[in-house]
């Protein structure tokens, strides 16, 4: 009953939000979770390698719920770049930036709700992640809009899709050993393999 008095205050307080949540559900791609998977376990592995076998149990949730977080506000500043492209293709003409149920407006909001919640968790981290954290936030703003000027956005892909990695290690160690280096690489070249493959389809 507290939760059923708590949603119709929100819808009464909030209507044009509360009638917009499934939309921004489908716009963070929450029914769609493979890409969640994508991201989280190259980021798992590397927690795993860093802490040799043994990860903090606290980085594991930061780590965990930022991968969640980060890819959802990735969603919403892709689907804003491609806004006016998406309608024109057969696997995102539904998306609800591309049908008009959402504005772009909204989807910068929720993009940068969601990566202020992703930074919050970091602050939990050390001071080297939070630095490295920057890094990753700019790949992946940046990654949407490379389609606009080169062939080769999955490299940016691949490049955003790996930093999580790098920053588990700095989150475990607080060091940057060559090693982490390769890994990157190696989840780097696999990223772009994938994401070149899927672009074909399109």
């Amino acid at each position: 009953e507290l939760w059923e008095s708590r949603r119709q205050g929100f819808e009464k307080r909030f209507p044009e939000t509360y009638a917009h949540l499934p939309y921004y559900w489908q716009l963070t791609r929450m029914d769609r979770p493979i890409g969640i998977f994508l991201l989280l376990w190259p980021t798992l592995w590397c927690l795993w390698i860093a802490a040799e076998g043994i990860p903090d149990l606290k980085l594991l949730i930061i780590f965990t719920l930022g991968t969640v977080l980060m890819r959802a506000a990735g969603c919403c500043i892709n689907d804003y770049a491609d806004r006016d492209f998406d309608g024109h293709v057969e696997r995102t003409k539904n998306r609800p930036l591309a049908k008009g149920r959402i504005t772009g407006k909204e989807a910068l909001i929720l993009c940068a709700l969601l990566c202020l919640l992703a930074f919050c968790l970091v602050l939990l981290t050390n001071r080297l992640t939070v630095y490295m954290s920057f890094g990753g936030l700019g790949l992946a703003l940046l990654y949407p809009f490379t389609k606009r000027f080169t062939h080769l956005a999955q490299l940016f892909l691949g490049a955003a899709f790996s930093w999580g990695g790098v920053m588990a290690f700095t989150a475990q160690t607080g060091k940057l050993p060559v090693y982490a280096w390769l890994l990157y690489t190696a989840n780097f070249i696999w990223t772009v393999v994938y994401d070149t493959q899927y672009a074909m389809v399109d």
